[in-house]
């Protein structure tokens, strides 16, 4: 089913909520310039598997509007903390890529009462460049999102993303996504990673944490998300080999393998006593 909320004036949020009758929520948070249609082959194994999955848009992305202003993860994570709140779900699982992962990761520092889990995907505390090629790709966006435009920021990175003849379907599709996108919502949130900087609040989190890395990421360099992984106690951290920043369109059966034995390992070990009792106990590093 999709539906939308109104956030506030001027902000309504798009979003996709299959299988509501479960008590078991996760929700999905996509990457820049995607839209929540770029999880649909993660939907049906979540579905059969006895999850609610809520995919929303994320203010300025597909279907959401933007309604001005500065737009950042810290923005987006409040957008929704609001959408569950709304839709009285308590807890949930938190599946996120790239962007989406850095908004996963403000809301387990912000609200970590109502996150159960956590897969972050080829994302990061801190966004750096690790060699020359990510630098020069990483300003080459700004550049065309600026000036020319979204289209052809969309044909950059979707080549970038997808430079294979046998995703050319995958390329074609990312790039109808990011045209979905506001441009003044999009600029803002590219300009928003320069500052953007969690790395010392990660010993906080404490909610059982899966990182997984396509390996030959060349958006988010491994080597960022090798350093979250060792940042989060007791995070678990996989790689996927033979794919890059799309690795769950690019691998989708081996990326759904692991995130549903991570989830299986854990659904039915959580609840509000066990929730509270983590919280109390003292941090130890």
């Amino acid at each position: 089913m999709m539906a939308n909320i109104e956030i506030k004036s001027g902000l309504i949020i798009q979003y996709t909520d299959l299988n509501s009758t479960s008590n078991n929520t996760v929700l999905m948070l996509h990457g820049l310039g995607a839209t929540s249609e770029s999880w649909h082959l993660q939907f049906d194994p979540l579905i059969n598997s006895g999850f609610r999955v809520l995919a929303p848009d994320l203010r300025g992305f597909g279907y959401s509007t933007f309604p001005g202003g500065e737009n950042n993860p810290g923005i987006m994570a409040s957008d929704m903390i609001v959408l569950l709140n709304e839709l009285s779900i308590n807890t949930c699982h938190i599946i996120g890529i790239s962007m989406g992962g850095a908004v996963a990761l403000e809301i387990a520092v912000s609200k970590p009462l109502i996150v159960d889990s956590l897969i972050l995907t080829n994302t990061f505390s801190k966004i750096r460049a690790t060699s020359f090629s990510a630098l020069f790709f990483y300003a080459i966006r700004l550049f065309l999102v600026h000036t020319i435009g979204l289209s052809k920021q969309a044909d950059y990175v979707a080549n970038r993303l997808f430079p294979d003849d046998k995703h050319t379907f995958l390329r074609n599709e990312f790039r109808s996504q990011v045209e979905k996108a506001n441009p003044f919502g999009y600029r803002s949130i590219m300009r928003s990673f320069v500052k953007f900087d969690l790395s010392s609040q990660m010993r906080m989190i404490h909610a059982p944490t899966l990182i997984i890395t396509g390996e030959n990421d060349s958006v988010v360099p491994p080597a960022i998300q090798i350093e979250l992984a060792s940042q989060i106690p007791h995070a678990e951290h996989v790689f996927i080999p033979d794919a890059g920043h799309a690795v769950s369109v690019e691998q989708p059966n081996e990326y759904n393998r692991i995130i549903l034995n991570f989830l299986a390992n854990i659904k039915d070990a959580i609840n509000p006593s066990s929730l509270n009792q983590k919280m109390e106990e003292p941090f130890h590093a």
